[in-house]
């Protein structure tokens, strides 16, 4: 079924008892092409634009749970294209142009609204910071704006400009970045992934991986074998245990990153905020809830949940930067499994068990990066070489030291 404004229309008139299920519901065969471990955004990409790209069909994305329930409908949705490094700043370009087409591509609304993205500093230092990091934007090809104290009074009023401790000197303007609606960009590439044959087997938990002479045969599961020629493990939070199953031990951390929402209020944030002092990010959802995060929670954990302490420092930052927000009832919270590399950028490779390859280590980076994410594994899987917005996301960087220094992200990097 293709959705469409006269379609919405048409189904109201006639009760709604006209649509079709989004994606179909198969039973595992014994054996595909390829298997994708994760049925998140970068898998559900993934096996999308391995059908699309490079004609291969004969895949399945295995999903423990339900297809948009687990890290992908677990962040703060924001959409954005600012990196500075060389090996980041032009695979964040790449993932924002196919943002741009994404609802087009998927004929799917994914709700993504470029409403803009602005990083306030606070010091003379962070503002040459971001003045440089502006200039490699433009370099790259994506777009900044250097805004003045007033420039940013201008377009975010309801900030507390008086305050002596961090005080707001200024920000760096991103007006292409936004946000999306985080499961239906799941949603949607399941729908298109099915519609090109992808199997999506739900409620498929891996729990061994096959390795036979140094090259991977298949997976066993909780709904039986599968074989399969080569395996992409793309699991985010989990990454490290998945590739245990392997033999595999990864440069990885997992950390808990708790997000929240308040109850719906008029349109008041037009825009996505980032506090520079107090590493709280904030912009409202069309439902009209303030969607908000801040720091990781510092300590490793595979809980999808968080700690109070948090709760209280994201909590004073959104009152310092905006007091305005303490009216506002926090109606939930929830907790993303954070896969954390000692340099703050991902991996896509293969790994040194042939035909298993890995997409991991995503840090703050996960949900922008979907798209792209998916469009590079696919090529690697297809293909054999590193997509050229991907080549420098080697997994041996960590024993070579040719690393992409975006940030040290990791608590405890000696053990690396």
């Amino acid at each position: 079924m293709r959705y469409s404004g006269w379609k919405v229309f048409a189904e109201g008139l006639r009760g709604n008892r006209g649509w079709t299920r989004a994606w179909a519901d198969p039973a595992p065969r014994d054996s595909y092409d390829t298997l994708i471990i994760g049925g998140g955004g970068h898998g559900l990409a993934a096996a999308y634009y391995l059908a699309r790209n490079h004609g291969i069909t004969d895949v399945a994305v295995l999903e423990k749970g339900l297809i948009g329930q687990g890290n992908v409908g677990r962040n703060t949705t924001i959409v954005r294209a600012n990196y500075g490094l060389p090996g980041n700043s032009e695979f964040y370009s790449h993932s924002l142009k196919l943002w741009e087409g994404l609802e087009s591509e998927l004929n799917y609304n994914v709700m993504h609204s470029q409403r803009g993205l602005i990083n306030l500093f606070h010091s003379d230092g962070q503002r040459d910071a971001f003045a440089r990091r502006g200039n490699m934007m433009i370099n790259q090809g994506d777009d900044a704006v250097l805004l003045d104290r007033e420039g940013v009074r201008r377009l975010l009023p309801y900030l507390d400009y008086e305050q002596t401790r961090f005080p707001i000197y200024g920000g760096l303007y991103h007006p292409r970045g936004g946000t999306a609606r985080h499961d239906a960009v799941a949603w949607g590439y399941a729908r298109a992934a099915s519609a090109r044959g992808i199997h999506l087997l739900q409620n498929c938990e891996v729990t061994g991986i096959d390795v036979q002479a140094g090259r991977v045969t298949g997976v066993q599961t909780t709904r039986g074998a599968i074989r399969a020629k080569r395996v992409a493990i793309v699991v985010a939070g989990r990454s490290s245990q998945v590739a245990a199953m392997a033999g595999l031990r990864l440069p990885i951390e997992s950390h808990v990153l708790q997000a929240f929402v308040t109850e719906g209020l008029k349109p008041v944030i037009d825009h996505v905020v980032s506090f520079g002092m107090g590493h709280f990010y904030i912009s409202q959802s069309d439902k009209g809830g303030l969607v908000f995060g801040g720091d990781i929670d510092f300590y490793a954990s595979y809980a999808a949940r968080g700690n109070l302490p948090m709760v209280e420092h994201v909590m004073e930052a959104g009152m310092t930067l905006m007091p305005m927000i303490g009216r506002a009832r926090v109606l939930r919270s929830w907790g993303g499994i954070m896969d954390m590399t000692p340099d703050g950028s991902p991996i896509i490779d293969r790994t040194p068990v042939e035909g298993l390859y890995l997409d991991a280590g995503w840090n703050y980076g996960g949900f922008k990066a979907v798209p792209a994410s998916g469009w590079c594994l696919a090529h690697l899987m297809a293909t054999g070489q590193s997509h050229p917005v991907a080549a420098r996301f080697r997994l041996d960087r960590f024993a070579t030291g040719a690393v992409i220094d975006e940030e040290g992200t990791g608590s405890q990097h000696n053990l690396h």
